[in-house]
């Protein structure tokens, strides 16, 4: 950078309590910005100086106020939404359609009784708007791209808005390269650890005492996929987790599941196959087979969309690298 090129944008912020918020503890949201831009951000009473190239200037400028926007309207500014904001910049204002109306604004967010959830990518809101929109929808891509996290917020919100009259989730009860021999306790000990993940997405929606009277109701049902033959889900959201571990004829068992008002989601990650060698995935199979029905959607995420912890998108790029090497 040279400091011929280098300009100064000024910022005023009228509240000068929503801009400490903006500015965040020991300005640690300035110097994330500042990180992922190049550029210099110094405070003056309730202004902000951003110096830098004017490409990465206008890019931190616009970031700022957005977030301060969000500030007014009541809603947290933090590392997340820092993230979702870079990621989103240039591209939070393209929605439309009827069924988007919901969303508000055009701007994608997904209302649960806990949380506001708003997709950071744009392979997130694709697969928002699609599992809206479509009665089957896919999500298929590496782990921490949200898959099922996101799926499970659209059931929250279906299920407190009355779309649907309840949420089941399912996982195919298969060991990740670990013979864990026989566990003790009853059937709902035996299987809990394996479904421990859904269990999580959904106390992050609903409020522990809430989730735990629905789960007793029924209202909620978490269960392993083996458990599902037999029944016909109607009105009702269904999500089948970890989908690449299903065989071909779980797959095709569960999918004929979907019944009268329902919606079904299908997630998975083709590169953590944990069946026996030479078993095929049914998750791979219904690609196949399915791709080309309508009203049935396929979302692909890769590493650019996972939003955990910023190395764990180095590890997955190293690993795609590698699986691309010649043996």
């Amino acid at each position: 950078m040279t400091t011929a090129t280098l300009t100064e944008a000024i910022l005023e912020f009228p509240d000068n309590r929503l801009l400490i918020d903006l500015c965040g503890e020991y300005d640690r949201n300035l110097t994330d910005i500042e990180s992922r831009t190049g550029v210099q951000i110094l405070r003056r009473g309730n202004m902000l100086a951003v110096h830098g190239e004017p490409e990465a200037q206008a890019e931190a400028t616009e970031v700022l106020r957005a977030l301060y926007e969000r500030l007014e309207q009541g809603r947290e500014v933090g590392s997340g939404e820092i993230d979702r904001q870079f990621r989103l910049h240039d591209d939070d204002d393209d929605a439309s359609g009827s069924q988007l109306e919901m969303f508000g604004g055009g701007k994608v967010e997904i209302k649960t009784r806990k949380k506001l959830v708003e997709p950071r990518t744009d392979a997130q809101k694709a697969y928002v708007r699609s599992l809206f929109q479509n009665e089957l929808a896919f999500g298929i891509g590496p782990a921490g791209t949200g898959k099922t996290y996101l799926a499970v917020a659209v059931g929250v919100n279906m299920l407190i808005t009355g779309a649907v009259d309840k949420i089941i989730l399912s996982r195919p009860a298969v060991e990740a390269g670990e013979k864990l021999g026989y566990l003790p306790g009853d059937m709902k000990d035996k299987v809990d650890p394996y479904m421990q993940p859904l269990y999580d997405a959904l106390n992050d929606f609903l409020p522990g005492k809430q989730l735990a009277k629905m789960i007793e109701e029924k209202t909620v049902e978490i269960a392993p996929l083996a458990f599902m033959r037999g029944r016909t889900l109607s009105n009702a959201f269904v999500v089948l987790d970890e989908a690449q571990n299903a065989t071909s004829m779980q797959m095709k068992m569960f999918l004929t599941r979907l019944g009268e008002g329902s919606r079904m989601v299908i997630t998975g990650d083709r590169t953590q196959i944990d069946l026996p060698r030479g078993m095929p995935s049914g998750l791979a199979d219904a690609e196949r087979l399915l791709n080309s029905i309508p009203k049935i959607s396929f979302n692909y995420f890769t590493s650019k969309d996972v939003v955990r912890h910023p190395l764990v998108a180095a590890i997955i790029e190293a690993y795609e690298k590698d699986a691309e090497r010649p043996a």
